[in-house]
């Protein structure tokens, strides 16, 4: 994902104060141990599923709220979801 330049200390401070609802969205949805690092623009998020995640799901009313007001400071797609590419996976040891 991307931050729109100019963006970084607000989307940091969204997150500082992530709405409870959400956190409970995403537990209840069997995501844990979520991270997301900044390199610049550039945002790399880590999580772990119970399940893998069901890419024809429709976005939750809470996930549509935060995406709409997280869209002034990403880069998004037309839907307003942030825009992700898919990364290669290069090394992995446990």
């Amino acid at each position: 994902m991307w931050l729109k330049p100019g963006n970084e200390a607000i989307y940091k401070e969204k997150h500082d104060h992530i709405w409870p609802e959400m956190l409970s969205l995403m537990k209840q949805r069997g995501i844990r141990n979520y991270s997301i690092y900044r390199h610049g623009l550039i945002l790399f998020a880590y999580l772990e599923h119970e399940e893998p995640m069901p890419h024809d799901e429709s976005p939750d009313p809470i996930m549509l709220r935060w995406w709409k007001m997280m869209e002034p400071y990403m880069v998004c797609n037309p839907d307003g979801s942030p825009r992700q590419d898919p990364v290669e996976e290069m090394f992995h040891a446990d």
